[in-house]
Parts: C-alpha cells; structure tokens; sequence
C-alpha cells in the first residue's frame, strides 16, 4: 500500500510542469521553431513571418532553427525526437509529410505517429511554364506534342516533379523528367532551352512570367490565383478534380499536451487571419490556411494517401 501511494506521488510529481505549463504559464522560455530546409526559402520565410506576427501580438519569444537535408526529413525527425513540452515545434510540407514516406525506402520517422498536429499554415499550386518562344500556349498543346517532352523540376520527390508526373499521367503522355538542385537552376536551364517545361511554385516564376520570359500555362490549384488571373487551372483547361498543392503546416512532437497545442493554434490562427498577412501571402501566390488541428489531422491523412498514390505510379524512389 505504501509502495502504492509512493509511485502515486511521483507520477502526480512528474507530471506537474506539464500540468502548470498547460494552465496558464506556457510559454515561460523561448519556444524553438524547426525549419527543415535553408533560410530564405519558402518554408522559411513563411514560418519567419508568422512567428513574427504572433510574437507581436502574444510578446512569445521563438527561436528558428534551420536544419535542412534529406528533402527536409532531418529537420523534421529533430521535432519528432524533442522533448514534448510544447517548446519544440516545426513546419512540414507536403514534400517531408506526405511524399517522403512513400518516395524514401526508409524514413527516420513515422509521418503518420511520430507528430502532433497544430495548424495548417498556408498552401500554393505550382504552376506550369514554357519559354515564349514554345509552341506549348495551352494544355492541349502539351497533349499534341508527339516527341516525349523534357521536364524540369526542383529536385527529386519536390511537389512540382510529383505534380507534374500525375498531370503526364493523367494526359496519357511521356515525359522526361530532369531534376535539378532548386529552383534556381531548373528554371536558368528552362530559360536556356535546356528543358520544355517545368511545374514551378509561384514565387520563384512570377516576375518572369509578368516580365513576359516564361510563358504561364496553367496553374494547379482549384482556382485562379489572384496574382496570375488570366492563367487557367489544369481543372478548367480540361482535366477536371485535378488539384496539386504545396502546402506547410507546424507540428509538435506526438504527445505535446493539447492545451498547449490549442493555445498555440489559436495564435497562429489569428496571425493568418490579419488582413497584411493575407495580402502578402496572395502576392507571392499563396493563401492562407488556418483551422484547427484536428482539420489539420483529417488533412494529413488523406494527403499523405493520395500523394503516397501519385508517387507510387510515377515509380520514382529515393534510398
């Protein structure tokens, strides 16, 4: 019976910082953020921006931590492996949450398990372009090429590849994929006729698309985007219910107290709904997101199913 009573006490003992924290005293120390690609990349500059509007309004303190590599899968497995005490957290994306347990032979993780869900932050399609000089002006005309075409992308495994490797699929024809390291160069070596086209994220093409040096055919997202009204979605062009997005969502480690899960949603939550927010964002092509975690849930699982699909029959894989 004493026994009993001892191991009460320590269990009651050992849960008590998590209980304080829960109640009111989180965040009492920096919360680190875990961004698992380079700065100055989208995923960084989005996770950037919205720390900096919720450390404003709430006066948090965050701390970004780059750690990029492996398609972003270190710097994730990081916030998998953290103490869960809600002062660990970290932006997945569509790439390390729902393409790289089916694109990698072995994962450090378990996208499914190993994270709780906090918020969805914002998503972007990806957007099919050509040089102006290309006869490629519509989707049909990439259906008429009787050539197999040359399509770049960003690497490996990124949304675009994927993306573009579903819309081949889809149009029943043969493309040639010519992965690069970044947007960068797979975007000098379309301007340079080295590669018929690439699916490229919005911010990474729109100047060039509204300086007329890339030609915009259409984009993957089920609406127009704001910031390129006249190019159509794949959707409208002819290939209905077809839809690609990049999106980036913070996690926690699984077993983060949902207090704290909860009050950190509801700060992102009204960061992403101030109207600057909002407006930055559809300049660079984006939107934002927002709900609550367990949307968030539901969400990462059926895209972590249907890209898991999409990257099945493309045959690609990475060791």
């Amino acid at each position: 019976m004493a026994h009993t009573s001892r191991r009460l006490l320590l269990a009651a003992i050992c849960a008590l910082p998590l209980a304080s924290m829960a109640q009111g005293g989180y965040p009492s120390q920096p919360i680190k953020l875990i961004v698992p690609f380079p700065p100055a990349g989208g995923t960084d500059v989005l996770t950037r921006l919205v720390a900096n509007e919720v450390a404003l309004k709430e006066k948090w303190t965050f701390v970004v931590d780059n750690k990029p590599g492996a398609g972003g899968n270190i710097g994730l497995d990081a916030v998998a492996k953290a103490r869960k005490d809600g002062y660990t957290l970290g932006t997945g994306q569509t790439a390390n949450l729902a393409i790289n347990p089916t694109l990698y032979t072995k994962m450090p993780f378990d996208a499914g398990k190993d994270f709780a869900p906090v918020v969805l932050l914002a998503s972007q399609p990806v957007v099919l372009v050509v040089r102006p000089d290309s006869p490629i002006k519509t989707l049909a005309d990439v259906k008429t090429q009787a050539r197999q075409l040359t399509m770049a992308s960003a690497g490996t495994g990124t949304v675009g590849h994927v993306a573009g490797e579903m819309f081949a699929k889809r149009v029943g024809i043969k493309v040639m994929h010519v992965p690069y390291k970044g947007a960068g160069p797979a975007t000098t070596d379309l301007l340079g006729g080295v590669t018929d086209m690439y699916f490229a994220t919005p911010p990474s093409v729109i100047s060039l698309i509204k300086s007329g040096k890339l030609r915009a055919v259409a984009v993957t997202s089920p609406k127009r985007l704001a910031v390129l009204p006249d190019v159509p979605t794949v959707a409208e062009s002819g290939y209905p219910g077809f839809e690609a997005e990049d999106w980036k969502a913070m996690v926690a480690p699984a077993g983060t107290p949902p207090e704290i899960i909860t009050q950190i949603n509801k700060a992102v939550n009204a960061a992403l709904a101030r109207p600057e927010i909002a407006e930055r964002l559809r300049d660079e092509g984006s939107a934002a997101r927002g709900g609550t975690p367990a949307e968030l849930g539901a969400f990462l699982k059926s895209e972590q199913a249907r890209w898991g699909t999409a990257v099945r029959e493309s045959g690609a894989k990475l060791d």
